[in-house]
């Protein structure tokens, strides 16, 4: 018997294992602790630098997507019928994911996020947001529905949207304020600053074209000159809902000071943004304006298509150099560097 006892001070083969294994788990479970930590830390800090609520869901869709990859990202404020919506795909799998988020925003209810239902193809998840009543957002994923080890880091990552985009609404008012032109309603100088880089970001991550239009109006400052400001502002008011008749709602277009305009074209090459820019110069020609002297009115405009490795300042320079080729070449055109840009307004009688 006295030799089955086991010795003082040791410990069997088997027991050593299992503690081992137990300390494994735990440093496992503290490794991944510490990675959400830091991955929600990220998150905030990409919170505090966003002041709208298109912003906010934007900046939350590039913080989930090396996580979680998914197609779009909405918000929506119930009581004010307000919608804001991110979708990282594009072409004919962006118009189908927004055309899905249109449906599910028609309903009274979102689908409940519990479910991860299908819905032509999509995963659908949906949140309300804490402390935030009226707030819902919306998750589309059409590869699987979320795997499970994710869901808990997500509804972390909802649960922190919730006070941003409470404040974002709240102060949406004084937020446009600040963001839009007073004259035109068109987005500032401001908007453009803190939204290019996104949409440079986002060209690169998802290997997508990226054109910039620099746009000067011609004849304007006789029209100034000649009938005054406030002819010149009904111009300019004129001119501005014509451009943003023409473009899309994905695209940036922002007044950058007096008749300078820039247009961001997000999943555009440079042949389609010619066709859009010619039409904006044909468009602005048909309001026939005119100065005392007979001057005509018209945009003349610059392209510059974005690639990886080209600076943000160079590229925004590369297009009003080739805005400068316009005016040189006649005004009243589109240039995109080639020697000869194409006239868009000498078929237009006035």
């Amino acid at each position: 018997m006295h030799g089955m006892l086991a010795t003082p001070g040791k410990r069997s083969k088997s027991t050593g294992s299992a503690d081992l294994n137990q300390v494994m788990i735990k440093l496992d479970q503290y490794r991944r602790q510490s990675e959400e930590l830091a991955l929600m830390n990220e998150l905030h800090q990409r919170m505090a630098d966003t002041v709208d609520p298109q912003s906010i869901i934007e900046a939350f869709s590039v913080w989930l997507m090396p996580q979680v990859e998914h197609e779009l990202v909405a918000y929506r404020h119930q009581e004010k019928g307000q919608a804001h919506v991110f979708c990282s795909c594009h072409g004919p799998e962006r118009r189908r994911a927004i055309k899905v988020t249109e449906r599910l925003f028609q309903q009274p209810q979102l689908i409940d996020c519990r479910k991860g239902d299908a819905l032509d193809g999509y995963h659908v998840r949906c949140w309300q947001l804490p402390d935030h009543e009226n707030g819902q957002l919306l998750l589309l994923r059409k590869k699987s529905q979320m795997p499970a080890e994710k869901a808990g880091l997500v509804d972390d990552g909802v649960a922190v949207l919730g006070a941003p985009l409470q404040r974002a609404v709240y102060y949406e008012k004084l937020i446009e304020q600040a963001t839009r032109d007073t004259l035109t309603g068109l987005a500032n100088r401001r908007v453009f600053d803190e939204r290019i880089d996104a949409f440079l970001e986002r060209a690169k991550r998802n290997n997508q074209s990226l054109t910039l239009a620099s746009m000067d109006l011609d004849n304007f400052k006789k029209i100034n000159d000649a009938l005054g400001h406030a002819e010149g502002d009904r111009v300019l008011t004129r001119v501005a809902k014509v451009f943003a008749d023409t473009v899309r709602k994905s695209d940036l277009l922002v007044r950058m000071g007096g008749d300078e305009f820039l247009l961001v074209l997000p999943d555009t090459k440079l042949g389609a943004a010619k066709t859009l820019a010619e039409r904006i110069c044909r468009e602005v020609s048909k309001l026939a304006i005119s100065t005392p002297a007979g001057d005509t009115l018209g945009v003349s405009i610059g392209l510059a298509q974005w690639h990886v490795g080209l600076g943000r300042e160079e590229w925004i320079q590369r297009a009003d150099e080739t805005l400068y080729q316009a005016k040189a070449a006649g005004r009243s055109r589109v240039s995109d560097g080639e020697p000869k840009p194409l006239a868009i307004a000498s078929d237009i009688v006035v």
